[in-house]
């Protein structure tokens, strides 16, 4: 229960409800407890009227009538406040889990992107649905189900002691057996669950691996042996479910068994205890009816084990990340303004699942409202630089500054709204080309949208669309080529109209006319703003204020484009190499 206890705090926020559905669990099984008593008197009336002179069919059919209708309408009652009790209880849980689902939603946000590099992602899609509907399963009907059988065992064992002590004893002696039983099983339960747990992520990683992938699939023609991975997968699945089955089908024969034994006991101990004079032939029936209401909960006590088994193991892994705490910490709530240059003292940074190091001892100075330019072959470090001045990860060495602020000081929120940055695969969500525009906003400006489209190069396009900016393009763009995904993602960037811009190789798949004009479009927006420019295209950059030249993370040329061809170096070499591809 231990990893259970982060749940108190929802519990003391849904106080109330909880403590309604308390009362209501009281109430309700009060009113099932009166029956018996009904039954008893009409068994003992009857009786009683069979050995007087009294009997006749008329009084036995009052005696009926009158406890029959009393049962009926304590029947009925018991319903009316079940329902009640279940519009309280169950709706808390279903307002606990919503609330989880948000916290694990928020914590998947605050997280460091180190931390999505060590984790699968079906894994984490199914602790925010299967483990937290597990958990949900304990907040509710085990939860439920746990006050309603503590309220009823002492309700019905009090009014069975209250009768005769003698044959309570006799009737509740199988229960320590299956107390017993629940002790040694629950373990095994939990064990199981966990492993089907860690199975079911497996299933979910690589369908999603699989659904997101499906064009290299196809391209190779590997249908076969992805559905024989997903197959082995869901076979190792069935497997340790069906573990987890044979251990929880122990309970319920043995709960049958025992209850059969107490129903037996309660004929025989209750007849000889009749005999004596020390019970009534009318609370024999009581007790049976006592022992049949006690059935149910002794019942259920195997599968709330094993749902509180279940969501203990879920809430394990939900815990394993709730309580992390992210690489890159958010020293100030209050608003920071994002101004002056861009400084890189001594920088260096080396990713920490690989132990490469990307940047080494970095310096460059960003002036406000100038364009820089980053060149270089791939894996030389640009697209970190990119990272760092978004503070998707923290220097290793150096610092990065902002005016003369350090990154580390300045309002997480307020950077990277000042920031516009579009990645080199220009990502896109699964919706409508309008809401991918207005992203970065919460409102949506229609001649906004329109003039975003029409800087990023792709209004003529989205207009033959058949239905324009409402088309749903997929799940990541699927519908669009790279390069409309590119200026989608470049249009939604225009639209935020961010104090920094920062193109991350986002040109690639646009042809040589497009990319001068969007270039164009950057420079008029960005004139009294700063730019960095990443490409390995020298006619992406050749018209930024500065360029340096990256290689293997360090600065091995700086300056214009004209200071860097006279220098005659890798860029100038490089320069020659396109030129020529160009021309050809």
């Amino acid at each position: 229960m231990k990893h259970l206890q982060y749940l108190n705090k929802y519990f003391w926020k849904y106080r109330v409800l909880l403590g309604l559905g308390s009362v209501l669990i009281i109430i309700a099984n009060l009113f099932a407890l009166y029956p018996a008593e009904f039954v008893r008197e009409a068994f003992d009336a009857i009786i009683l009227s069979m050995n007087t002179e009294e009997n006749t069919i008329t009084s036995t059919s009052s005696i009926l009538l009158k406890y029959g209708s009393l049962i009926i309408l304590f029947a009925l009652l018991k319903g009316v406040f079940m329902y009640f009790m279940r519009q309280t209880v169950i709706v808390m849980s279903r307002k606990i889990e919503y609330d989880l689902k948000n916290e694990i939603y928020k914590q998947y946000q605050a997280l460091s992107i180190s931390f999505y590099k060590k984790n699968k992602t079906g894994d984490l899609m199914n602790r925010i649905s299967e483990d937290v509907s597990r958990v949900r399963m304990y907040l509710g009907p085990a939860l439920m189900y746990a006050i309603n059988i503590v309220i009823l065992f002492f309700l019905v064992i009090s009014k069975m002691l209250s009768i005769s002590t003698t044959l309570t004893y006799y009737v509740l002696l199988p229960l320590p057996i299956l107390a017993i039983a629940v002790y040694f099983v629950s373990h095994n339960i939990n064990r199981k669950s966990e492993k089907v747990q860690e199975q079911l992520s497996n299933i979910t990683t690589i369908a999603q691996e699989t659904f997101s992938g499906v064009k290299i699939v196809k391209a190779f023609s590997n249908e076969e042996n992805a559905l024989n991975v997903f197959f082995n997968s869901c076979k190792m699945y069935t497997k340790r479910q069906l573990q987890l089955v044979k251990i929880e089908a122990l309970f319920f024969p043995l709960i049958i068994t025992m209850i059969g034994v107490s129903t037996v006991l309660t004929i025989y101990i209750g007849g000889l205890e009749s005999f004596k004079g020390n019970i009534s032939t009318g609370n024999i029936a009581e007790f049976i009816i006592y022992v049949n209401m006690l059935a149910w909960p002794v019942a259920s006590v195997g599968w709330i084990t094993s749902l509180v088994q279940r969501a203990a193991a879920s809430q394990e892994r939900i815990n394993s990340f709730l309580l992390i705490t992210s690489d890159i910490e958010n020293k100030t709530t209050e608003h920071t303004p994002i101004k002056g240059d861009v400084v890189f003292k001594n920088v260096s940074f080396t990713y920490e699942d690989t132990k490469i190091q990307a940047l080494k001892n970095l310096n460059f100075t960003l002036k406000s409202g100038d364009t820089i330019g980053i060149f270089g072959k791939t894996g030389s470090g640009k697209s970190t630089i990119a990272n760092l001045v978004c503070r998707l990860y923290d220097c290793t060495a150096g610092d990065i500054e902002f005016g003369t602020t350090k990154i580390e000081n300045l309002n997480l929120n307020s950077l990277r709204t000042a920031i516009g940055y579009i990645p080199q695969d220009g990502y896109l969500f699964s919706g409508t080309v309008r809401e991918n525009i207005a992203f970065a906003s919460d409102t949506t400006i229609e001649n906004k949208i329109i003039e975003a489209a029409k800087k990023a190069d792709i209004l003529d396009e989205i207009n033959n669309f058949k239905d324009g900016f409402d088309t749903i393009i997929g799940e990541r763009g699927v519908q669009l080529s790279g390069g409309q995904r590119q200026r989608l993602a470049i249009a939604r960037t225009f639209y935020k109209n961010p104090e920094l811009f920062i193109f991350d190789n986002c040109l690639s798949a646009i042809d040589a006319t497009k990319e001068q004009r969007i270039l164009k479009q950057l420079k008029q927006e960005s004139k009294n703003k700063s730019s960095i420019i990443i490409s390995h295209r020298i006619s992406t950059i050749k018209d930024a204020d500065q360029i340096i030249v990256l290689e293997k993370g360090e600065i091995t040329e700086k300056g214009t484009h004209n200071e860097l061809l006279n220098n005659k170096g890798f860029y100038y070499k490089m320069q020659q190499i396109q030129s020529n591809s160009t021309s050809k």
